[in-house]
Formats: structure tokens, sequence, C-alpha cells
């Protein structure tokens, strides 16, 4: 065990985890998305259709801001655009806590959305940049394992705070969000590739015009955009349908808890196993199991049945969430990198978007079962779109870095 965790973290340059600090902090204090409609309807007592609207212009904030924080990343640069959308995070988080009006708090949600969300490029770009591309599916792993059990750790500790003081998780959030900002300005170089003339030549030429003119790219993004969907419902699609089946709350907090578990459990050994495999067919292999997984909720009764098919998805998403960063950043262009990465980020945001609504009327109109059967179709048609797009992937291009050329090249696994 201490052999394959060794194997699983050598190698990696140090800059790299800096960055993976910075994020397993960012998420150990992402409090405020766990309480916020508990907030708004039992603190604040608003309605539940008020609260969804709040979500809703949150994730039309990030929507916005993908793209934008995108050109900034290739234009700016990496560590400029981190610190900006860090501090502004901080800012309007805490903002947020003290804010009673509902249109200003929704506006002030909007405005989190937009500045939470545009980390998220320059994250991603600064990673592709640092790391050596054999070692890229394992890095991502790595950091999605930060995002995941970060995330576990502040659910469960966000219900004890919101007993004390809802303003509390606020403050703290914003809190740890500025120590992320504080930890990339004193410990991550820039690390956007060297502005030659011939650099900047090829970034003049990348707009997001040329992004959406990407064909293959466009196509990969709105495959993404249908496994994201199905993602979602498992915290938009699959509470509803167990509540309209009788379960309670607690029920449907025990099943998706299998999701959080599995997730810091598995990721980093499925990562050793993966990570020298066939992208194009490990998409196709996580498409197809993340529609099943949910498709096979249509046949269960009982929290253990949930919690088994949860088990499938989850697996699914282990596989497919660092396997598909990759494919994106080899797809890009060196100098386009953070355009690129903001029309991924944007098909997950859109996602978060359209999930609920589509949840909400295929359940209304049709019933649940409806709604895991269309799970299956997508998630099948993901995947045939997936071995199709595939076919003869470009040669990844080697590692470009504007690091210190003293910085030390790896960190000790000891």
């Amino acid at each position: 065990m201490r052999r394959a965790t060794r194997e699983s973290v050598s190698g990696l340059p140090r800059e790299f985890w800096w960055l993976w600090i910075s994020t397993l902090v960012n998420r150990l204090g992402a409090f405020v998305a766990t309480f916020m409609a508990l907030y708004l309807t039992l603190d604040r007592g608003y309605s539940a259709t008020y609260a969804g609207l709040v979500a809703a212009l949150h994730g039309l904030g990030g929507v916005i801001s993908s793209l934008g924080a995108g050109v900034m990343t290739d234009r700016l640069g990496r560590r400029p655009t981190l610190l900006v959308a860090q501090v502004s995070t901080a800012l309007s988080v805490a903002l947020l806590g003290f804010m009673r009006d509902p249109v200003a708090i929704a506006a002030v949600a909007f405005l989190v959305g937009m500045a939470s969300n545009a980390s998220r490029p320059a994250v991603q770009a600064m990673m592709a940049d640092i790391v050596r591309p054999e070692d890229r599916v394992r890095a991502f792993s790595l950091n999605y394992w930060a995002i995941n059990l970060g995330f576990a750790v502040s659910s469960m500790a966000a219900g004890f705070i919101a007993e004390v003081s809802y303003l509390a998780g606020f403050l703290i959030e914003g809190g740890m969000t500025l120590i992320c900002a504080v930890v990339v300005f004193l410990k991550l170089p820039e690390s956007k590739p060297a502005a030659t003339a011939k650099a900047a030549e090829a970034e003049a030429g990348i707009g997001l015009g040329t992004v959406l003119r990407d064909r293959r790219f466009m196509s990969v993004v709105g495959l993404s955009f249908l496994v994201s969907v199905i993602f979602q419902q498992g915290s938009v699609g699959l509470p509803v349908a167990m509540g309209e089946a009788g379960f309670t709350p607690a029920d449907y907090g025990l099943v998706v808890a299998v999701n959080g578990v599995l997730i810091v459990a598995l990721q980093i050994p499925v990562t050793r196993f993966i990570e020298h495999r066939d992208p194009g067919r490990l998409l196709v292999i996580s498409s197809v199991l993340a529609g099943y997984g949910f498709g096979l909720t249509a046949f269960a009764g009982s929290v253990g049945v949930f919690a088994l098919t949860v088990c499938v998805w989850t697996l699914a998403e282990i596989v497919n969430a660092p396997t598909q960063t990759s494919i994106v950043v080899r797809l890009s262009p060196v100098h386009g990198r953070g355009r690129y990465q903001g029309m991924y980020t944007m098909s997950w945001s859109v996602a978060a978007l359209v999930a609920p609504l589509m949840s909400g009327f295929v359940i209304d109109r049709f019933g649940a079962e409806w709604l895991w059967g269309l799970c299956a179709v997508v998630g099948t048609a993901a995947g045939v779109g997936y071995g199709l797009l595939m076919r003869r992937l470009p040669r990844e291009e080697p590692a470009a870095t504007a690091l210190p050329s003293d910085a030390e090249p790896e960190v000790s696994a000891a």
C-alpha cells in the first residue's frame, strides 16, 4: 500500500503540490454551497422557488465567467487570473453573508458564481503547463481527489457550523479562499509558456472563434455536456425521486455519501490502473457506466440498492473526470489552453443549469423511471460519440513552462 501511494504521488513538480494544496484548502472551506438552500428557506424564510432562482443565478454566473476567465488565462497569465478569481470569491462570499434584501442576495450570488468558477480554466491550464504529458492523467486525478476529499469534510462541517451561525460559514469560506490566494501569491510562479515572437503570433491567432470552429474539440465539449447532465442527477434527480418514493432526507444523505467515500478511497488506485490505457476507450466505458448506473436506479426499492447504483456511476466518475480533462489538454494548442479550458468548463456549468430543469420536467410529466431510462440512452449516445471522435488522437505536445530554471523539478514522496 505504501509503495502504491509513493508511486502515485512521486515525480510531480513541487509547483503542482502547492496548486494541489490550494485546491484542497479551497474545497475544505466550501460551506456555502452545502447550506445555501437551507439558509435561504429556513433561516431567511424565503420560498423554495426563490432558493432555486438564486441557485440558477449562481450557475449562470459560472457559465458567463468560464469564457472570460479562459481569455484572461491566456492573455494575462495563469497566476494573475487565479489571484483575481480567488480574492474576488473571498470578498463576494463574505459579502453574501451580510445581504438581507432578496434582490441583493440574488445579485451577489450571481457574482459569487462568476468569481468562484473563474479559477477553473487557470488551474487546469497551469497544471497542464507544469506537468509532463505522461503524468497528466495522474495529476488531474490527484486534483480531483483533493476536490472530493475537501468537499466531503466541508459537507460534514457545514451542518455543525450552520447550527451555530450561518454567517460564520460565509466568513470562514471567505477566509479560507483568501488563504488560497496567499498560497498562489507566495508559492506559485507564472507557468504560461514564454512569450516569444512565434508564441505571440500563435496566441494572436487563437480567439474564441477559433475554439468554436474546432469541430473535434467542440464535439468533445458537447459530449462532456451530455455526461455532465447525467452526473448532475445525483444531486438533482436522485433526491426528488427518492423523496417521491417515500424515502427520507437522511436516507438520501446516506446513499449519496457513498459517492464521496468511494472517490476518496478509490481515485488513486483506479488512476494507477487507467493512466496508461487508451483514453478513448476509457471515455466510452465511463459514459456507458454513468448512463446505466443511473438507469439501474429505476429498479431500486431500498436504500441498499440505491447505494449499489451509486457505486456504479461513481466508478464512471472516477474514470471520466481525469481522462476527460487530459483529453481537453491534448486537443488544445499550448497558447490557447485557457480559452479551451474555459469552453470545457462552461459545458459543466451549462449542465448544472439544464439538469434540474430536465429532471423536474421528466419526473413531473412522465415519472422517475423515464428519467433513469433517459440517462441510459444519453450515456449510450455519449459512449458512441466518444468512440467515433477519439480515433487517431493527435500526439501530445511536451509540457511548456515558464517556471524558473532553478525550481525543484520533483517532490519527494517520503
